[in-house]
Parts: structure tokens; sequence; C-alpha cells
């Protein structure tokens, strides 16, 4: 009988790491850089298809049937649709997938449609949707305005001192919300030269739908507060002068100008993207005008078609896979992996951000830019995840060279990560000191998610590279302010939150990185009860999983869900940095992933195990079940080959 406590057989090991890792590099672009798929919930694909029906373009009959194939595929079991892979029914997702289908051609009274009216009216109709689905139904004349908080297009003019400023809110919010004031001052109505409506969709006559009611996570002080304003404003918009308003337009079109971002869009992501092309028709640019011509090119970037069916991603992950791709093919010391991530480290130094100071810069005006962006291009706004797993991968890659090639580039990320720091010790994605918590109640933001505060796996991704890189003082300071705010955030179970990432297994696997890069032991209290979270929370085959229920605003503890081959990595990854690599609960998670190892040598994940807007948003990384099981698998296998267990880098 073997024994569990010693490693598995390196020859297993090393036919595993050898198989997946020759299959992620048959995933690489001619340039050497990697970009998966992102896929999404509903939303983004029924919002693709009513988009064109807003616009009045010409009919796609081959495309839209392809994404009706894809939407009725991801209709859930219980008649509406989810927001991530077996989720619960998701009403603003299911109202736009009904409408978009309906728009494609589907007959209300196939058995599919009938089932998610049901489910619709079963909840409440559709007058439960979020806001950004109410401005949507606004649009196409489903509801009127009134339905939709006021949000002025003079927001615009306002001073930086003001309570509510654009500065104050994410970037995402602010790229989203920055064309939609443009739309909402001017109301225009959908084309939609079929006609078609979702009234069957209310309990009530859709034209009597009033105001959003207080969402969960909003204190009633505050809702109460903001409501009012929200009434006052409703009377006094029509006495706003003309002129103003029509600065404001201008103002913000010349916003979205400056950010139009080429063939990438506006913020580089999709609602910001759709939001911009209408305020450019609204506005009366013809279809060829360069701006809005480019702005539609960038949609239809981000589709996926397939032979059988279509769907559009939300953004890209370009910059993303390629950094953590790299990681793990840097883990399995091949010389032909070693020299593809090389390539696409290569990729990555043209596109950091060296000569433009983003909208982050509004808090840190004295930093020099030096970040990189999620996507292919999106300059205004690069972020602190995506620059400090790249840098550390460089960093990794010069380990044993002469050549001190991506140095500047390591240095210029440095000095922009530790000028990013927020004023608690944490960093945040996008933006230093983003904490206007109060906005996050008013009636707009019933989704939670206006601000993009300093968060626990984000700060452990920015400890993690800092300690990796040589030390100074500045580097440090940094660092123990950061332990500190994890110190503060880690819950009394032992795990940590994940932003990005689904959810308490990511944040628990990114922390122990951080903490064991910055040099804390296993024995160490934070270190210690981390570890023993993971290993209570291991599934009976030996995985690790978790999904989108965890970010409930009344979460107790963690809840088991199927094991997953990227969450099972993560967990094992953060287990291994927190010195268990002997551990036998260790083996049994490599176990798992080397028996669900596919034919192709990699792995199969349908769910989500990722994150956009807690509640509101999820994303399914496709690379991830390729990249981060490998990593784990490879990891394993040298820490087990080794006189030292420790983890020697910052992931």
């Amino acid at each position: 009988m073997q024994d569990a406590t010693a490693p598995l057989a390196r020859n297993l090991l090393e036919r595993s790491v050898t198989r997946a890792a020759d299959a992620l590099l048959q995933a690489r672009q001619p340039d050497g850089h990697f970009v998966f798929e992102l896929e999404a919930d509903a939303t983004i694909p029924a919002e693709y298809v009513l988009l064109r029906h807003h616009l009045g373009e010409p009919v796609d009959a081959e495309l839209e049937r392809k994404i009706a194939v894809y939407l009725r595929r991801i209709q859930g079991r219980h008649g509406g649709w989810p927001l991530f892979h077996e989720g619960d029914f998701d009403m603003s997702a299911s109202v736009k997938a009904y409408f978009a289908l309906k728009m494609i051609g589907d007959s209300p009274d196939a058995d599919h449609m009938r089932r998610a009216r049901e489910a619709i009216l079963a909840r409440g109709g559709a007058s439960r949707s979020n806001v950004f689905t109410r401005a949507l139904l606004a649009l196409y004349g489903v509801v009127t305005w009134r339905a939709v908080p006021v949000m002025p297009v003079e927001i615009m003019l306002l001073p930086r001192w003001f309570p509510f400023h654009l500065s104050k809110v994410s970037y995402w919010a602010r790229t989203v919300i920055v064309p939609l004031l443009v739309l909402g001052a001017l109301k225009p109505l959908a084309r939609n030269p079929k006609r078609v409506g979702i009234d069957e969709l209310f309990l009530e006559p859709p034209h009597t739908v009033g105001g959003v009611k207080k969402a969960p996570h909003q204190k009633w002080s505050w809702f109460l507060f903001f409501r009012g304003i929200d009434i006052l404003l409703r009377a006094a918009e029509p006495l706003f002068p003309k002129s103003t308003r029509k600065k404001a337009i201008d103002a913000a079109v010349a916003f979205v100008k400056e950010r139009l971002n080429g063939e990438d869009g506006l913020g580089a992501i999709y609602p910001a993207m759709a939001n911009s092309v209408m305020m450019y028709d609204v506005l009366g640019y013809p279809e060829d005008h360069p701006d809005r011509a480019i702005a539609r090119l960038s949609i239809d970037k981000l589709l996926v078609v397939k032979d059988d069916e279509a769907y559009c991603q939300p953004c890209v992950s370009p910059v993303w896979d390629t950094a953590l791709v790299a990681h793990s093919l840097l883990e399995t010391g091949n010389d032909k992996a070693k020299a593809a991530a090389k390539a696409g480290l290569d990729w990555l130094v043209p596109r950091q951000v060296l000569d433009l100071k983003g909208d982050w810069a509004e808090q840190r005006p004295g930093v020099r830019p030096g970040g990189w962006a999620f996507q292919y291009n999106n300059a205004h706004y690069p972020d602190l995840d995506d620059t400090a797993v790249v840098a550390m991968a460089m960093h990794r890659a010069e380990a044993n060279s002469s050549a001190q090639t991506y140095d500047p580039a390591i240095a210029r990320a440095r000095e922009w990560v530790l000028g990013l720091q927020s004023e608690n010790g944490g960093w945040a994605a996008f933006d230093a000191d983003n904490t206007y918590g109060y906005l996050n109640n008013i009636p707009f933001s019933d989704h939670g998610a206006l601000l993009d505060p300093p968060t626990e796996d984000v700060t452990a991704r920015c400890i993690s590279m800092l300690a990796q890189l040589p030390a100074d003082d500045d580097g440090k300071r940094a660092i123990a302010r950061g332990i500190d705010y994890l110190r503060t955030t880690q819950l009394a179970d032992g795990s940590w939150y994940g932003r990005w990432g689904m959810n308490y297994i990511y944040g628990t696997w990114s922390c122990l990185c951080a903490l064991n890069a910055a040099g804390l032991e296993p024995d160490d209290e934070m270190v210690a009860r981390a570890a023993d979270w993971l290993l209570s929370i291991q599934n009976d085959d030996g995985g690790w999983g978790e999904d989108g229920a965890s970010y409930k605003l009344d979460y107790k503890g963690y809840e088991p869900a199927p094991s997953t081959a990227s969450q099972t990595a993560w967990a094992l990854l953060g287990l291994m940095a927190a010195g268990k690599a002997d551990h036998p609960q260790v083996r049994r998670g490599i176990e798992y992933l080397i028996a669900s190892q596919n034919n192709e040598g990699l792995w199969d994940e349908e769910r989500f195990t990722a994150t956009g807007f807690p509640r509101v948003f999820y994303l399914r990384y496709h690379g991830y079940r390729k990249f981060f099981p490998l990593w784990a698998v490879a990891r394993y296998r040298n820490l087990t080959a080794a006189n030292d267990r420790r983890v020697a880098f910052g992931m």
C-alpha cells in the first residue's frame, strides 16, 4: 500500500506537466501572446442583439441565429437565465435574454419562451429589473424614463469637491455613465424596425413603473436622502438652461473622444462601448464618421462566432492571459515552454503605459505612469493586478539570465504600484482611495458596484510583487502597510475575500502567496489559519470549488460547491505557499487534477470561477482551466523534488 504522505511518482507528474504544457502552447498566437475566450452571462450577447435593432442596422440573420442557439443553451432549469453556470434565476439577465430572443424571432408561444415568461412573472415581473436594464427598456419605450433614476448630464460640469464627481466612482462606472448621461438627457427611442415589445413580462402596465426600490446593500437613511434628491432633480431638470446642457453634453463627448481607444473601444468594456455608439447616434453622427465608425467596430471585435453558436464577450483579456501563462510555463522549467514565456513577455513590453497619465492621476498626480492594462489597449485605465503579475513574470524570467532586458519595465511598474497604494495600506484595481462608500446608496447604484476600493486579492498581488523584487525602504514600508491591511481583513475562519476571482478560495490563495513572499513563516498565525481553512473545505473528490452564491450579503461561511480545476489549483498553490507541499491533502488535490486531465492534456470547466461585479456579473475565463492546473502540478513536482519546500516566487 502506497504511503499517502509520500510525493506522487515523478514520472506521473512529468507526464501530466508535459501533456498540459504542450497543449497550452498550441494556443499561442503567431506574435507570441495568448488570449482566451472571456464569457459572461446572457446579458452581453442579448444587449448586442438589442443594440443592432436600436440602431436599425440590417439584420444579420445567421449571426442572430447562432446567438439564439447560445442563449437557449444557457437557459436555466428554473426557466430564466442565471448569472453563472447552474446559478439562481436573475431578473435582469432573464428579461434581456427573452427580449433578444423575441427580437431574433422566437415565438412567445415556444416552450422555452413560455417558461422564461412564467419565471419572470412569478418573481414580480420585469419591473424588478436593475437600473441598467430599466435604462435599456426606456430606450426602447417599454418603460418611461420615470423608471430610471435621474442622472443629469450636467454632472459633467460639477467641481471635484462636489459629493458626486466622476473621479469619485470607479473606472468602469465612469466610462459607462458618461455616454449614458447624454442618452438620458436626449432620451432617444430605439428604431426597432420590427416593433418588438415585451409588455407581457410586466404585472402592471409598463408605463406606470416608477422609481427603483432600495437595494439590499443600501442603508435606508442614505437611500431616502438620495431618493429625495432624485425627486428634486426630476422636477428641476426641465428648467436647466439650454446653454448649460449643451456645455455638459459637449464635455461628455470630449470625455468619450479622449478615451475612445481606437478599435478597443471606450474603457475596452462592452457596456461603455455600446453606450458610446448610441450616444454618437442620437447626436446625429453619421455611420461613417470616424469616431462613430471605430466605436462600432470595437464592439464587433468582441464577438466569438463558432460553427453552431455565437456570443459577445464583455471584453478581452490578452495581457492577463499572457502574463499568467508565462508564470505557468516558467514553472514547468521546460526550455521550449520558457522560450514561449519569454516571447509572451516580449510582446507585453511595448504595452506598458509609460506616456499617458490616466484617470488614476486624479488622486495621484505626482506619480509617473508605468502600468499595464487588461486588454490590448486601454491606456487611460491600467490596473494594479495585471501590472503586478506582469512584473513578477518578467522578474522571474530574468532570474537565471545575464540579460536584464525587462529591468526598465519592472522598475517603472514598481514605481507605479508604490504610488497607487491607498491610505489604508491596501491596493485597488484601478485607482487609489476610491472609497466614497455613501455613493453606493444612490438610486442609480442598485448594483452596489459603483466604486473601486482596495481589496484583499489585489493588495496581495501588489505585496507579492514588491516582496519578490529587491527591496528598499519604500518597498519595505509599503509591504508592511499592506500586511497590516490583510491582517485586518482576514475573516474569523482564516479566509480572505476574493473580489476578482471566485471567491474566498481565490482571495486566500492570493494572500498566502503574498505572505510567503513577504517572509512570513508557515507557523505564523495568519498563515496557519488560512491554510487550515483551505484544508477544511476540500471536497471528497480531492478538489476544491466555490460558486457565485458566496458573494451574498448574509454570507455566514463556506458552502460546498462542485470541484473545478482552476479553484483546485488556487487552493493547492495557496497551500504550497503556506508550506504544505508534503501534506496528504495536497497530494490528493494533485491526484484530482491528474485524474481529471482530459484527452487534450488540459482540463474541462463549465463553471464560472471569476467575478466582474459581486452579485451582479460573473465571468468564465476559458484560459483558467488551461494554465492554473498546469501551474499547480508543475509546482508540486518542483517542490517535492527539492530539498527546500519554500515557494521562491510571489505567485
